[in-house]
């Protein structure tokens, strides 16, 4: 399963910004931000949306959701400003 218009990395891109990455992937950042909310095993989001093999790549998938989680989480509290500002 695969929410972005473009390939997901194994970090997004760390900016004070908005990056065409973040805009890119708005749909994964909330699919993991209802899915971190309701319980979800980050093992399971990680292996659907990021395509990693948990048994293999513990800590990379691991790293891999904790980062996006955490732009997401960021897009929550600064970017979606950003965001609104590109519309207006």
């Amino acid at each position: 399963m695969s929410l972005a218009t473009r390939p997901l990395l194994g970090a997004p891109p760390e900016s004070d910004h908005l990056t065409d990455y973040d805009r890119a992937h708005l749909p994964t950042y909330l699919f993991l931000l209802d899915w971190s909310a309701g319980g979800g095993d980050w093992r399971k989001a990680t292996e659907q949306l990021f395509g990693e093999e948990i048994a293999t790549n513990h800590s990379r998938a691991k790293k891999i959701y904790e980062a996006h989680l955490a732009r997401a989480k960021w897009m929550t509290q600064t970017g979606y400003r950003l965001l609104l500002d590109d519309i207006a």
